[in-house]
């Protein structure tokens, strides 16, 4: 334990010291941490190994949607989203009631903890479009159908300041949790509608379709969003990076 002797009294923590006052003065003292040895082995710490072990299957899970999700999540900005992932990931590790404390998984029947997550906190697709498009699943094909119905532009899609035109996103996933490394099966297909005027009358009915693997036994995630753009001397740009942008996951699907 050492005496601060400077004019200038610090509290709290730098580095690894701590500084601090006693009724004998201002103190200074390094922070020694639990050694990964006694974390790894002390039955003092079981609950922390199991917690970690759990926490890095929530981070592994969380990271293997991220990477597989991210063409449909570039189209849209929220610099929480990872965070918000993770805490919704481990809300579903934590649901498994089969697997002892510390080896719980991410299993398939838990995933549905994951429906209507939105990848823009800032912008949900629930206060943005007020059409409900019907999707439709046939695994054995391979193939994930949305379709949206007939809409009015001012009267059922709620676009940021600055836009003049819209357009909708959509993405099919399955994703492996179980296997490592590359060749995992995880993969994505995404479709795109044309972009629409804001001011239109109407925008047709529409139909987006993507590929899976046939018969894919993996968990499947549809995703959907609304991006906006606006028009200058003829051109169409995203209207402010994205960050008005929402994109949910609308539906989970297991065998």
């Amino acid at each position: 334990m050492a005496q601060q002797e400077s004019i200038i009294k610090l509290k709290g923590r730098i580095g690894d010291l701590t500084f601090y006052e006693t009724k004998d003065g201002y103190q200074a003292r390094q922070v020694k941490g639990v050694s990964p040895q006694r974390i790894a082995t002390d039955p003092n710490y079981q609950r922390t190994r199991e917690n970690n072990a759990e926490f890095a299957t929530g981070a592994a899970a969380a990271k293997r949607l991220r990477d597989t999700l991210r063409p449909m999540i570039l189209l849209t900005y929220d610099p929480k989203m990872p965070a918000r992932l993770f805490s919704r990931v481990m809300r579903v590790v934590k649901a498994d009631s089969v697997s002892d404390r510390g080896e719980r998984q991410v299993l398939p029947g838990n995933l549905g903890l994951l429906s209507q997550f939105g990848f823009n906190v800032g912008a949900s697709l629930a206060s943005t479009l007020f059409v409900v498009p019907e999707c439709t699943v046939d695994r054995e094909a391979g193939s994930v159908t949305l379709n949206i119905p007939s809409l009015v532009p001012s009267l059922t899609i709620g676009a940021p300041k600055g836009a003049t035109h819209f357009q909708f996103n959509f993405g099919a996933a399955v994703i492996d949790f179980d296997t490592e490394g590359e060749g995992n099966g995880s993969a994505i297909a995404m479709a795109e509608s044309g972009t629409g005027l804001l001011t239109a009358e109407t925008f047709a009915p529409t139909t987006l379709t993507a590929a899976i693997p046939a018969a894919s036994e993996l968990p499947l995630f549809v995703l959907f969003g609304i991006s906006f753009y606006q028009e200058v001397n003829g051109k169409l740009y995203p209207l402010n990076n994205g960050a008005y942008n929402p994109v949910d996951i609308i539906r989970i699907d297991v065998v």
